[in-house]
């Protein structure tokens, strides 16, 4: 008996290795992706500009490794962002709920866009309807009326969640629950 307690201790080796997804993050320029991302790898806040072109954030969880591909959500970069969606697994729309109509309107047609491109039509999806601390923001049911989520969605993994830099603990848990539905994409068809 001691053997084996002893053996159960001292024996265990390495940990299993985590999973890694590769995770595609859009957004229009202002949603906060940059920010965001910046302090869930507890990079400086200080002189954050938006992306120009692409960047690429490697976020570690406990239970797996994100390599989030983040596209810059200027107009002039939005018509390149299908060049980069091979070999996702996973899809992050980030969206300032504060913002003006007209930019509402234009990340409803850019997600739309996005989620019916052949790359990623079948890939889990996380809307993470940002600046909620902002008094204009708005509920999370205004937002999924608004983008039209129901009938995008219809037979699709996908969560909407309230998220700000005020409360990190709501975006790491966004996040689990994105790795969730990225475990279990062969166990469930449809989770909301």
């Amino acid at each position: 008996m001691d053997y084996m307690c002893f053996r159960a201790l001292c024996c265990k080796g390495p940990p299993p290795p985590r999973p890694e997804y590769d995770i595609v993050c859009i957004g229009l320029t202002g949603s906060g992706k940059t920010t965001l991302l910046s302090q869930l790898c507890s990079e400086s806040q200080d002189n954050i500009v938006p992306t120009t072109g692409f960047s690429i954030k490697v976020v570690p969880f406990p239970s797996a490794i994100l390599n989030v591909k983040e596209l810059g959500g200027a107009a002039n970069i939005r018509k390149y962002w299908s060049r980069y969606y091979q070999g996702s697994q996973g899809v992050i729309f980030v969206l300032d709920s504060a913002s003006s109509e007209e930019d509402l309107e234009t990340a409803r047609n850019e997600l739309h866009s996005a989620l019916q491109h052949p790359q990623l039509c079948t890939l889990p999806f996380l809307v993470l309807a940002n600046h909620q601390d902002k008094p204009a923001a708005r509920s999370l049911q205004e937002i999924k009326k608004y983008l039209e989520l129901e009938p995008l969605a219809r037979g699709k993994r996908w969560i909407l969640q309230p998220t700000s830099l005020e409360d990190m603990e709501s975006v790491k848990d966004s996040f689990t629950m994105l790795i969730n539905l990225l475990d279990d994409r062969e166990l469930e068809p449809v989770q909301i």
